[in-house]
């Protein structure tokens, strides 16, 4: 570090330019992760490129440390491009420091060298956690075919070319698919019920069935299988197996080689989930309707080092992880093919009750009073029972609201209308700031954290006008259901600024996809809340490569595809009182107005202090799997929309409006009296 250079100022040019890697890697790790070096020797040292997120495999680089002492510990943290470790002593960590610094180690996944850069911390960024458990009604049954049975099983498929084959190659390029009993259409996600396939399974698959019956594992007999082959970096995207298509319970053997199966709640919850090779799943219930389950396309998993059962789901303890190369692996799912509508207990994701709910579902509303009576039921009832969990999951400022709040002269006077838990109450530590929001309960957690708010509406703030330097809405507007309410609410915003005051606005994008760019949103909160398993395929990134992302994207026009879009959801409104349909969270919208689901994590309360799947909630889809799901309704604004609405205040002027994480944005100035008149 700096300190080594000016004991030895006569540094050789390779040593110099070893010297600014290691520096700029330290501030790098500062940067982006808010890993903070010493300039001290310690027993531990953060090592930058060496971590799972870039291939770097746990045995060959403890092998390396070892080379300079006792490790006591070394901790990968899932996905990062980084690791810790902790000496026996501190000359150990010293001479690692001075001996590691620079030297390459080949990466696990792609076979490129890669530079480690070695610095001093105070501490190993360690927690022991335990596995979560696996999803109600999945079970994993080790070796439950002989390697004997596995091969028949194999040999049993023909992947020779036919017409049938050919077809379901061109639509699945990722994964290699074959269908007995019944064929899956993936254009649909069902079954022709009335067109079986000739040929029935094949035969030796009778016995594994035989097997599977005879100690309960299904209460029927299977009549369709899908076999899927995965060649190493391939897999198949998140999904849950349409309910009306199949009957409860499924069976899936996993053959040729083991994989990392990742399973995801509505509530956030996540399981990553190991099959061992010959291995048999089985999902019933929740793990089987309300669980998404997928393949993350990679060509290694994170694994646990420590010994135990074989399955199971994967620890996130960055103290027992490591890489395992994928092989070619070959599933045969066995499923029984529905004849009647699913009624299931999760009717947020059944295919069969959705369709029988959107003639019960509210209607867009057509006056004043019908408006305010929707919002009322799905807007700030819903808060007021989701408060907690709400809060939750709501912590990190976003870095353009952070950077607009910063960019104010210090001292200055700032409202949060729609504040919710005080998020941006306590981001700007220089300034005077003052929340706003409908929901009682989450002005109780702003009160707890000792933030100034209140409880108020947004269509009628009871603060002065023109006092305030800036104002922030943050995904608030959008709750209006008419376009009168929704510029109401903008205008409110103005009346409280001073003149030249700026006010910036948020609000839920129709374009959750914007210049190739796919939102948070969209990505399923890919970084830190991925299930562990995930390693980044192709060219090794560094941590000294690594880029962040501008999301900062200005309002050109998206493109023909995106424009079409917007007219077939703005046609999806038309027409008399059309019925709100209920949107599928994480993908991109197909109508403006929709009612989006809210999981409410098991073991939170609602605000009666009950669960909430027992509160008669007009916003709430009765549940009957102890995790409740509430309806909010949003508006989500089309490009140019938000900006549109703005412009028709007269006192007011744009000045900037920008795309950012699958929201639309504005940056809104109050207007002196002069200006006006010009």
């Amino acid at each position: 570090m700096d300190c080594e250079g000016q004991r030895n100022p006569k540094l050789s040019k390779r040593d110099k330019k070893l010297l600014r890697k290691q520096n700029k890697a330290r501030h790098t790790l500062l940067r982006h992760e808010g890993i903070e070096s010493v300039s001290h020797a310690t027993q531990n040292l953060v090592v930058a490129n060496g971590g799972l997120g870039n291939g770097v495999h746990r045995e060959k680089l403890l092998c390396l440390l070892e080379k300079c002492g006792i490790v006591k510990n070394l901790s990968m943290p899932p996905n990062k491009p980084y690791c810790f470790v902790r000496y026996e002593t501190v000359e150990d960590a010293k001479r690692a420091y001075t001996t590691l610094s620079g030297q390459e180690i080949i990466s696990h996944d792609s076979n490129q060298s890669i530079s480690l850069y070695l610095n001093f911390v105070e501490r190993v960024h360690s927690e022991d956690c335990a596995p979560p458990p696996l999803p109600p009604g999945l079970i994993v049954i080790e070796d439950f075919v002989t390697a004997d049975m596995e091969e028949s099983l194999l040999q049993s498929i023909d992947w020779s070319t036919d017409k049938e084959n050919e077809t379901a190659e061109k639509s699945l390029k990722h994964r290699r698919v074959k269908h007995y009993g019944f064929e899956f259409r993936y254009d649909n996600n069902n079954v022709d019920k009335d067109k079986p396939l000739p040929g029935g399974f094949p035969e030796i698959c009778s016995t594994v069935l035989d097997k599977v019956l005879a100690q309960g594992l299904l209460q029927f007999r299977p009549d369709q299988l899908t076999v899927n082959q995965y060649e190493p970096g391939q897999g198949i995207p998140p999904h849950i197996d349409t309910h009306s298509a199949f009957e409860d319970g499924l069976a899936s053997l996993s053959l040729g080689a083991q994989i990392v199966m990742d399973f995801k709640h509505p509530d956030g919850r996540i399981a990553a989930v190991m099959l061992p090779r010959r291995s048999l799943l089985v999902m019933t219930g929740e793990s089987r309707y309300l669980w998404s389950h997928g393949i993350t396309p990679r060509k290694f998993d994170l694994v646990q080092v420590s010994e135990g059962p074989k399955s199971g789901t994967i620890s996130v303890d960055a103290g027992d992880l490591t890489l395992n190369k994928r092989g070619t692996r070959t599933s045969f799912t066995f499923r029984k093919v529905r004849q009647t509508p699913c009624n299931c207990a999760h009717a947020s994701v059944c295919d069969s009750q959705k369709s029988q709910q959107k003639d019960n579902s509210p209607s867009i509303p057509d006056s004043n009073t019908n408006a305010s009576k929707l919002e009322k039921e799905y807007v700030h009832q819903v808060y007021e029972e989701i408060a907690a969990h709400f809060s939750s999951t709501r912590h990190t400022p976003w870095p353009r609201i952070f950077q607009f709040l910063n960019a104010l002269p210090k001292g200055s006077l700032v409202a949060d209308i729609g504040c919710g838990n005080g998020k941006y109450l306590g981001a700007g530590k220089q300034l005077y700031m003052v929340g706003c929001d409908r929901s009682r309960s989450l002005v109780d957690i702003c009160g707890k954290k000792n933030f100034e708010a209140f409880v108020g509406d947004a269509l009628s703030i009871p603060l002065r006008s023109a006092t305030f330097d800036a104002v922030i809405s943050i995904a608030v507007i959008h709750h209006f259901s008419t376009e009168e309410r929704r510029l109401a609410a903008i205008s409110e915003l103005a009346r409280l600024l001073r003149p030249g005051g700026t006010a910036l606005i948020y609000v839920w994008a129709m374009e959750q996809e914007y210049k190739k760019q796919k939102s948070k949103y969209l990505k399923e909160n890919r970084d830190d809340k991925v299930a562990p398993g995930g390693v980044p395929d192709g060219p090794t990134e560094t941590l000294l490569e690594r880029r962040a992302l501008d999301s900062s994207q200005g309002a050109a026009c998206s493109g023909r595809a995106m424009s079409d879009l917007r007219d077939k959801a703005c046609r999806s409104n038309e027409g008399v009182n059309p019925r709100l349909p209920v949107h599928t969270n994480r993908t991109a919208f197909d109508a403006q107005d929709v009612l989006v689901p809210w999981h409410l994590k098991s073991g939170n309360k609602t605000k009666g202090g009950q669960t909430g799947n027992t509160l008669p909630v007009c916003g709430l889809d009765g549940q009957r799997d102890g995790s409740a799901v509430f309806h909010r309704y949003y508006h989500v604004y089309c490009e140019g929309e938000l900006e549109a609405a703005c412009k028709k205040l007269s006192n007011t002027r744009v000045q900037q409006s920008y795309h950012d994480q699958g929201n639309w944005c504005v940056v809104l100035e109050k207007l002196s009296h002069l200006a006006e008149l010009n």
